[in-house]
């Protein structure tokens, strides 16, 4: 114990007097570790802290700080009330000493044990005897945090007790609410200590304060404007923080915080409303933004009693606003701000003898903007309008009482106008009337606010959709589809006049806006009235994709977009616009197969069908005969891309049940795969006509169709779904497609790949099946081909950014695996043959990284060198890719192979296909690094070689041939290499 009591005073002096700072972590950390306590500190700086020096006092206070501020939780409530009044006292000390006293304290305010009547005696000493804002910033700093900190365990201990029902026993919570006991006291000491201050931080601890206050429930008393006016005179901020601030501190966090401050409570009612209407007329945009927003927290807070005095200035004021203003945020704040208002008013209770101010407010807003709506020229109309609208959006009681005065003024309005421009104006405006808001939309059991109007609605909508000018139909599209969403707005005749006329409007519409408006349109009324759209819409869109073209005089002066491709797109897109019912789908995707299956064989409709509709018939919701035969029709591959692209919007959209995916299981992917198989299995039919489906555009519009619709499968239909499609392909079994129809032979590529990417045990058994076609005379060079793909990346299907299972090194072990079925087979083949073997060993050995190359060129060497004596030029290429880079760093075999190279690679040089030339030519050039005693015996034999690339015709040839000439010139030439 002496020994620690020496250390202790050891450490004290040489921070006191030795100006140590480090002096204090060591102390800290022994008072830590329970080598000493904090009164034996306070003993070994008696000397110190008596000293009549003041800068010894104020190391000593120091040290004692600075050793709190790291062990404040292992205080005992004696130690705590001991270091309280030690503090409080020297607050009375030197104002140098002040600093290290407020460091001091703000440790101990944190103690949980912080004894009873010690957070009011801190608070009196500190409004009594510090002069806040005389201070640096990290001492107003520490004021700030104190009170936050006194305030929130005061507050903590008060929500401790009320939360578990000791409410009467006031022993176990020390001190409980005595910072409310201080009444307005605590409010004017607050006020006396922020007032004046300007640093961003401290206003942001000032501001938590504040709000603490307020939101607590503290008594403000006669002291409430005072608090108003210390906070509000920073109202509206206007701080711009500097370039790479490390605080971080922006403008938007002072406002927040300030404006949870101004409206937290009714009280500032009287003194914070004339305050935002002062600011509205200040010019500063982003005042008047403040001011308005500020206005809308209020309203939230305040009851129509604060309000009421003030409504008339505010009115003005916002209409003033919204009038003038070139600001869109000005507008949205000032809009935000009436239905605030607005809402607020509208939970006023009204009493008998009590006048309602929603009504008295809502009158003087219809008084100022409804003359509006009625102007020949409309120029204020969308002021009007949005103000109107912004009340009425505001609840349901608000937009009764606007649209039974506003709407009949509007449709009169439309009646009596002709020129489309003014007609869409009104329009929109009745459709900002008529979308319903979250808060006006009626409750349970309550009628529409349209209800009285909905005759009148439907007459408008329909008779600008029967007008020709294209603005004026899209608007009325959007309120049509507007009306839709509200629940017994349209009737079930209005719903069929309205399926009639968009499907004029797809079939005679040339304007693609329009299409796109009445498309959107229709998927929107589809969903809740889908019976109108399969018994009327779809009927007339089959009738026009199948029908007979005629050819008419006129048509030759048709623009692109009104041709009969044209017309037939916009059939396209409307069948999966309207298709987000199963009962549609059920409808509208055969219609789309079908089209898929005409343009598949090139026949007229009727004949089409015996390939087409059998398959649905099968599925218990579709017919065996559909169409009647129209004519003769071939698609375009652009229109078949667009089926294509509405079957994966239909599989996207489509409701995902079990019903769905039996439909897709069962109808859509087979039919897709079995057309896919027989386009590529079949060639051009007997008339000549080539199948679309084969074309790359078509079979990548294909690929996300199946894609889609199998991710919507339920797992049980995908696993089924997938298995299915392993056997078709390797087995052949075409059990599951439509009447069995798909050729016995089918491609098995795709699905080799598929599963040599991921290991899988029975891509082995495909790649025989590819190694055993290389023996038919008919397809052996397709077959040799084929590794071409299954070695290289595939850019479509296949990869990874299609989330395809690809193992690493999958191309080695393939090599690994197959390089000697193919040397066998090469030794075995008759000599008419060896070709193929050549040709898919250099395809397999040209999309092997480099590394592996230089490994096995030793082995493959003969094969490779032989593969350039091969008439085909595919060969010959892929071979010479594959050794030039092999010759920039060749292995020792290649010294014994020298000869028999150069012997096969020269007469390259002179190859009928310029991309061999240059390849040849640019190994000759690789060549001429080997060794010069290797190289030299061919000098002259390939200089004679080069001459005739020197006067090739391509210049590229050129190019290469004289690079590779002079090097070759410089071997064994004195000043050479």
């Amino acid at each position: 114990m002496a020994a620690d009591s020496t250390r202790l005073l050891d450490l004290v002096g040489d921070f006191v007097t030795g100006q140590v700072d480090s002096k204090a972590t060591d102390v800290a950390n022994g008072v830590k570790s329970g080598q000493f306590s904090i009164l034996q500190l306070v003993e070994a700086l008696g000397l110190s802290l008596t000293s009549s020096e003041s800068q010894t006092r104020g190391r000593g206070v120091q040290l004692l700080s600075q050793v709190l501020e790291e062990c404040y939780t292992s205080l005992s409530e004696r130690e705590v009330e001991v270091l309280v009044a030690f503090y409080e006292n020297r607050l009375k000390d030197h104002y140098a000493i002040t600093p290290h006293v407020l460091h001091g304290l703000k440790a101990l305010a944190k103690c949980t044990v912080l004894p009873k009547g010690s957070a009011v005696s801190i608070l009196k000493s500190l409004f009594q005897d510090v002069h806040v804002q005389s201070l640096m910033l990290a001492e107003r700093s520490c004021v700030y945090n104190i009170l936050i900190s006194l305030m929130e365990s005061r507050e903590e201990a008060e929500r401790h007790v009320q939360s578990h029902g000791l409410a009467n026993e006031f022993d176990c919570i020390p001190n409980h609410a005595e910072l409310k006991g201080l009444g307005p006291d605590f409010v004017f000491g607050f006020v006396q200590a922020v007032d004046g201050e300007r640093d961003p931080r401290n206003l942001l601890l000032a501001f938590q304060i504040a709000r603490n206050i307020i939101h607590r429930g503290y008594n403000l008393s006669q002291f409430t404007e005072e608090l108003f006016e210390v906070t509000s005179c920073y109202f509206p901020i206007d701080f711009t923080p500097p370039p790479n601030d490390p605080h971080g501190i922006t403008q938007e966090e002072l406002i927040q915080a300030l404006r949870a401050v101004l409206t937290g409570t009714a009280q500032f009612a009287e003194f914070l409303l004339p305050l935002i209407i002062e600011k509205l007329d200040s010019d500063m945009q982003n005042a008047k933004v403040d001011s308005l927003q500020t206005l809308a927290a209020c309203a939230s807070v305040y009851g129509h009693k604060e309000l009421s005095d003030f409504l008339p200035s505010l009115w003005s004021s916002i209409r003033r606003e919204v009038f003038q203003t070139a600001s869109e945020s000005v507008e949205s704040a000032g809009l935000s701000a009436l239905r605030a208002l607005t809402s607020c008013l509208c939970r006023s209770v009204l009493t008998s003898n009590s006048e309602d101010s929603l009504h008295v407010f809502l009158d003087l807003v219809l008084k100022d903007c409804q003359h509006h709506l009625c102007e020949p020229d409309l120029k204020l109309v969308w002021p009007s309008a949005k103000l109107l609208q912004a009340a009425s959006g505001a609840s349901y009681r608000a937009s009764l009482i606007v649209t039974a005065v506003v709407l009949p003024t509007l449709l009169e309005q439309y009646s009596s106008r002709t020129q489309c421009a003014q007609r869409r104006t009104l329009l929109e405006v009745v459709q900002g009337f008529i979308q319903p808001t979250a808060s006006s939309w009626p409750a349970e059991g309550e009628e529409t606010v349209l209800q009285p109007f909905r005759k009148s609605l439907c007459s408008v909508v329909f008779s600008a959709l029967a007008e020709s000018n294209a603005s004026l139909q899209i608007t009325a599209a959007k309120v049509l589809t507007t009306l839709g969403q509200q629940p017994g707005v349209l009737a079930q005749p209005d719903v069929e006049m309205a399926v009639d006329h968009l499907s004029r409007l797809v079939l005679e519409e040339h304007d693609a806006k329009v299409s796109l408006a009445v498309a959107e349109c229709a998927g929107s009324l589809s969903r809740l009235h889908p019976a109108p759209f399969a018994s009327r819409m779809i009927p007339k869109l089959k009738q026009e994709i199948f029908s007979e073209p005629t050819v008419r005089e006129d048509d030759f002066d048709l623009l692109p977009g009104q041709s009969r491709d044209a017309g037939r797109q916009r059939c396209i897109m409307a069948l999966a616009s309207v298709s987000t019912q199963p009962s549609l789908v059920r409808e509208s995707a055969p219609v789309l197969l079908q089209m898929l299956a005409a343009a598949h064989t090139g026949m007229s409709c009727c004949r089409s069908l015996s390939f087409a509709s059998a398959p649905f018939a099968a599925h218990h919701h579709c017919k065996a005969s559909v169409l009647p035969c129209l004519g003769s029709r071939i698609f375009s591959v652009e229109e078949v891309v667009s089926v294509c692209c509405s079957l994966q919007r239909i599989a996207d959209q489509t409701p995902n049940t079990e019903e769905m995916g039996h439909f897709f299981h069962d109808v859509v992917i087979p039919r897709l795969l079995t057309l896919s198989l027989h386009a590529a299995l079949q060639g051009a039919n007997e008339s000549g006509h080539s199948s679309p489906l084969i074309e790359e555009a078509v079979l990548s519009a294909i690929v996300p169709v199946i894609n889609t619709a199998c991710a919507a499968l339920q797992t049980e239909l995908a696993t089924t779904m997938a298995a299915q499609a392993v056997y078709l392909f390797l087995d052949g079994d075409v059990s599951f497609l439509p009447e069995n129809d798909c050729p016995s032979k089918i491609q098995l590529l795709r699905m080799t790949k598929a599963l040599l990417l991921r290991y899988h045990p029975l891509s082995a058994v495909l790649t025989d099946k590819v190694f055993s076609l290389m023996s038919d005379c008919l397809l052996a060079s397709q077959a040799a081909d084929c590794f071409e793909l299954l070695m290289s990346d595939s850019p479509d299907v296949l990869n990874r950014s299609c989330h395809a299972d690809v193992r690493i090194m999958y191309r080695q072990r393939f090599f690994a695996e197959n390089s000697g079925k193919i040397v066998q087979g090469f030794n075995c083949a008759e000599q008419g043959k060896k070709s193929v073997y050549l040709k898919a060993l250099s395809h397999i050995v040209n999309n092997l990284p480099r590394q592996v190359q230089l490994t096995e060129l030793p082995s493959l060497l003969p094969v490779l060198l032989e593969a350039l004596s091969c008439p085909d030029q595919a060969v010959q290429l892929s071979t010479l890719c594959c050794l030039q880079p092999a010759l920039l760093d060749p292995p020792p075999a290649l010294s014994t192979q020298l000869e028999a190279l150069f012997s096969r690679l020269l007469p390259l040089t002179a190859s009928p296909s310029m991309k061999v030339r240059i390849a040849s030519l640019r190994c000759v050039h690789a060549l001429s690094q080997l060794p010069e005693h290797m190289v030299l015996p061919f000098r002259a034999q390939v200089l004679r070689a080069l001459a005739s690339p020197l006067d090739d015709k391509k210049r590229l040839v050129r190019k290469e041939a004289v690079l590779a000439r002079g090097e070759w010139f410089l071997i064994g030439s004195p000043g050479g290499r």
